[in-house]
């Protein structure tokens, strides 16, 4: 059998990228999946390509930093399957990047709204059907913030993806009561569109000055991880087979964030 056979997925930003990936992966594997983006084609893309792995696909067009769209979001897939297992909150944007004298509030607030009120409402708003039979919830943070420190004008990217750790952990032990496991993942370079899509400006002013002439990533030569390799972590947290883990956090990097840091 399967290993998410019955199982029922909701995975947010899953128009490209990990969450793309990721959705695959738990189709593969048995899972009916809820499929959260603002790109209403690239969801129904991807939704197209769960029916191919042979299961279903839900696909909602949703903002998740609104309370009203992750509340429908949630209600279409209790109205659907009347069960919810498993929740990836991935959602996230890189927003601007530039010195903290330059850094506009609407930038810092866009930032911290997407990637830190929308994993709050992504979970939060999930806990009435999580919370029935138990189940898992992965957060995607990112070396940002946890491990690496020298992306300057990162600021607010750094700052929502530290705050997400600290989310997970604090869930963890609140949810734990009610067999709902709570990780976190931080992934580094990752081959995406999101990898090359913050809005930069001024950096150079406060960069400091290092370079890393054979590579930023160890493990691979200094190419980025796919988003393969972070959908297998994230659906090893989210199956059985981590059932006594939770409230911990996963660098999945190549070794970048040890030699950045």
């Amino acid at each position: 059998m399967a290993i998410f056979e019955g199982r029922v997925a909701l995975v947010t930003g899953a128009g490209s990228g990990i969450g793309r990936a990721t959705s695959l992966l738990l189709a593969r594997s048995g899972a009916r999946v809820a499929l959260i983006d603002l790109d209403e084609n690239e969801i129904h893309e991807v939704a197209r390509e769960v029916e191919r792995c042979g299961s279903s696909a839900l696909p909602v067009t949703a903002d998740v930093s609104r309370e009203e769209d992750m509340r429908e979001a949630v209600a279409r897939i209790r109205a659907t399957w009347n069960r919810l297992d498993v929740v990836v909150a991935n959602a996230g944007i890189n927003g601007t990047w530039a010195p903290l004298d330059q850094l506009r509030v609407d930038e810092w607030d866009h930032v911290l709204a997407v990637n830190l009120r929308g994993a709050f409402l992504t979970v939060r708003e999930s806990l009435e059907l999580l919370k029935r039979e138990g189940g898992s919830v992965v957060v995607v943070s990112s070396v940002n913030g946890t491990r690496i420190f020298s992306n300057t004008g990162a600021t607010a990217y750094a700052c929502s993806k530290a705050a997400l750790v600290a989310f997970a952990k604090m869930t963890a032990l609140e949810l734990a009561r009610n067999l709902i496991r709570v990780n976190v993942i931080c992934p580094g370079a990752t081959d995406t569109a999101m990898l090359d899509s913050a809005h930069r400006r001024g950096e150079e002013e406060t960069r400091p000055p290092i370079e890393f002439p054979e590579g930023r990533v160890p493990l691979k030569g200094g190419r980025p991880g796919s988003p393969e390799e972070v959908a297998e972590l994230i659906a090893f947290l989210a199956s059985s087979r981590a059932s006594h883990i939770t409230g911990t956090e996963m660098w999945i990097d190549g070794g970048e964030s040890l030699l950045q840091g």
